[in-house]
Formats: structure tokens, C-alpha cells, sequence
């Protein structure tokens, strides 16, 4: 009996369509995979085709840059562009005592290469005295990145070549007031010739420089004494001499190598018989024949 009453009672409420709590869900509800599947097909054809144009135009995008690169090296005559200056290190490099880097307390380090295993040199320009227009706009227009160490009796006649330089993203940096022998002088008068041109920059330029380099390559102790003194940070002296026609090498093997320093000057034709653009050009040529490319000293030391 009791059974009966019960079987009546399930099969009316299947019938009226109650066999669960109100608001349960039934199969056929049910919002998830299988009703959802048709919508997101729907939408995939689409999503593709706005990857699929995104990365169609990033590739149109490298290869407008590579033929705006190629087109700016033709112009310039260079037998193939530079390559990519490899991005700014997010700190400078720890130097420790090598054969490239000379320490001591309470002295300026002394870097003739820089600590990196990246492909990268670093072209350092010195003196003043030739200020060819054409230099900087070639340097640029390739992107080529440049550290300057400049001697005020050179300089003085046009520091607005300088502050141009500057604008350009060029650190100008202190190679003494007259270009001196500083070895052969004593303290205070190295302490002048260094300090002075502290002042003298940053009242030019509009910044204090943090990089010296001594005249010559030639320093002492007395040297890093008075350059420390006046706020500078590190001496970068060289491995390379670079000139319009050839490349002077420090050291035998005669080839470049991760983090090396290039010098060269601010010389027009009266003293090499090349002018500024040449010279760079074959700077240029030579480092990227190396698979080397060019990074700005100053983001280093």
C-alpha cells in the first residue's frame, strides 16, 4: 500500500515535470562545454586571422627596417649595414681586477676592455679639433653610438658642435684643459688641468662628466688622485687606434674581442688627408666584417 502511494506520487511529479528541486539544473541546460563549443568555433576563424595579420605586419615592419638600414649604409658607401647596437645593460658592469681593468682604492678604475661576453666594441673619439658636421650626422643616421673625451683649448673655439653632439644621445667627456703630458706634472697642476675641465664641460655641456681620459694614455697616481677628487668615476683608456686606412692593435692577434675599446680622433683632412665620414666608414666596415656591433661606453662604465 505504502509502496503504491509512493510509485503515484514519483510518476506525477515526472509528469508535471518537478523531478528535482526548483532551480536545479537538467542536462539539457547545462551552459558549459558542449552549448558553449559552437560559440567559441564561431569565434577562432577570427582571433587566427588577427594573429595571423599581426605577425604579417611585424614581419613587413622588419623588413622595411632592413631595407631602410641597407639604403642608409648604401648612401653612406658602406659595404653592408652595421649591426643592431645590442639594448642599454640594465646596470653598468661590475669591474674587477683583469688584464683589461686596473684597481685600486680610492681611485677611478682603469679600463682598457670592458667585462661583457657580448660581440660589442666601444668607439671612443678624442681631442676636438676637427668638428665635421657630416661626422655626426652620419653616426646618426647608421646609429652608430659614440663616446667623446674632448681638451678645452681644441674644443673652446665651437662647444656648440659639442651640445649638438650631445642632443644626439653623445656623452662629452674630459681629456684635460690643454692636452698635456699629465705624468711629467705635478699634483696640482694635474689637479688643474683635470678639474678645471670638470668645470668647463659642465658649464658648456650642461653636465658633469663621470669619464677622463688621459692625454696620451699617460697617467700615474697623482693622476687618478686628482680625477677621483673631481667626481670622475672610471678612466677608459683603449685596445685599438682607428685611422682612415688602417686599425693599429694593441695586441697580436690583430682582431677585436668582446668589450673592446677604439680610439680615435676628431681629425679632418689636414692632418690624415681622409676626412671625418671616411674614417668612420672604415671603422665601420672593419668592426662589422668582425661580426662586432658598437655600444655606447658610457651605458658600460
Amino acid at each position: 500500500m505504502r509502496t503504491g502511494l509512493l510509485t503515484t506520487v514519483c510518476l506525477s511529479a515526472v509528469a508535471a515535470g518537478c523531478a528535482g528541486p526548483a532551480g536545479s539544473a537538467r542536462p539539457d541546460a547545462v551552459p558549459n562545454k558542449v552549448n558553449a563549443a559552437p560559440a567559441v568555433a564561431q569565434a577562432l576563424p577570427g582571433l587566427a586571422r588577427t594573429e595571423e595579420e599581426g605577425r604579417t605586419e611585424a614581419v613587413a615592419r622588419q623588413e622595411a627596417a632592413a631595407l631602410a638600414s641597407a639604403e642608409t649604409a648604401r648612401r653612406w658607401g658602406l659595404e653592408r649595414p652595421p649591426l643592431k647596437t645590442p639594448p642599454r645593460p640594465a646596470t653598468r658592469s661590475v669591474l674587477t681586477q683583469s688584464q683589461g681593468v686596473k684597481l685600486k682604492d680610492g681611485r677611478p678604475p682603469v679600463v682598457y676592455r670592458v667585462p661583457t661576453d657580448a660581440k660589442v666594441v666601444f668607439l671612443t673619439v678624442d681631442d676636438g679639433d676637427e668638428k665635421d658636421p657630416e661626422f655626426s650626422r652620419m653616426a646618426a643616421e647608421l646609429g652608430i653610438p659614440l663616446s667623446t673625451y674632448v681638451s678645452d683649448y681644441l674644443a673652446r673655439s665651437n662647444y656648440g658642435y659639442f651640445r649638438d653632439l650631445h642632443d644626439q644621445g653623445v656623452e662629452i667627456n674630459n681629456h684635460t684643459i690643454n692636452h698635456r703630458n699629465l705624468k711629467v706634472l705635478d699634483y696640482d697642476t694635474q689637479h688643474d688641468e683635470i678639474c678645471r675641465q670638470q668645470d668647463q664641460l659642465e658649464k658648456e655641456i650642461g653636465v658633469r662628466p663621470r669619464l677622463f681620459r688621459p692625454p696620451y694614455g699617460e697617467y700615474n697616481d697623482d693622476t687618478l688622485r686628482a680625477a677621483a677628487s673631481c667626481g670622475v668615476e672610471a678612466v677608459p683608456l683603449w685596445n685599438e687606434e682607428a685611422f682612415p686606412d688602417h686599425m693599429e692593435w694593441r695586441y697580436g692577434d690583430q682582431k677585436l674581442h668582446p668589450g673592446d675599446i677604439i680610439l680615435t680622433h676628431f681629425r679632418g683632412t689636414g692632418i690624415w688627408k681622409a676626412s671625418m665620414p671616411e674614417l668612420l666608414r672604415k671603422v665601420v666596415n672593419d668592426v662589422t666584417a668582425q661580426g662586432f656591433s658598437f655600444g655606447r661606453l658610457d651605458d658600460y662604465l
